[in-house]
């Protein structure tokens, strides 16, 4: 079973930046892909960025695409999702999720909440105008 701890998160004015590292415990080495997806006030989870274990796929939503940057370093586990140019609208729990099972197909695949096995307890980010 994988642990999944989300950090990082926080109060940050519109146009501003965060990072969010999510460390990875417990049978990593089993890890395929993993995903940040964010819920906000009111609506349902939704994806915002995947990358397969080896880094060299990722995929993002239309809406965080230019602004957010996920990234992996496999020496500590870690997942980080690297956010620019906040907006008010990006105000969510962010949630980390990660996959075992392989998957070989398009990266679309990643975008959806059953693609993952593992979830973290979320963090959140709060963006002011």
């Amino acid at each position: 079973q994988v642990q999944l701890v989300e950090s990082g998160g926080g109060l940050v004015e519109a146009g501003g930046s965060l990072r969010l590292p999510c460390a990875a415990s417990g049978g990593t080495f089993s890890i395929y892909a993993m995903g940040w997806f964010r819920r906000a006030p009111g609506k349902e989870r939704e994806f915002v960025a995947a990358v397969a274990w080896s880094g060299i796929s990722t995929f993002y939503a239309d809406s965080v695409k230019g602004r957010f940057s996920i990234s992996r370093d496999n020496a500590k586990n870690t997942v980080y999702l690297q956010m620019n140019s906040l907006k008010p609208e990006d105000t969510a729990v962010y949630y980390c999720a990660a996959r075992i099972a392989h998957y070989y197909g398009d990266m679309k695949f990643f975008t959806r909440n059953d693609a993952y096995d593992n979830w973290g307890q979320g963090t959140q980010v709060t963006v002011s105008s």
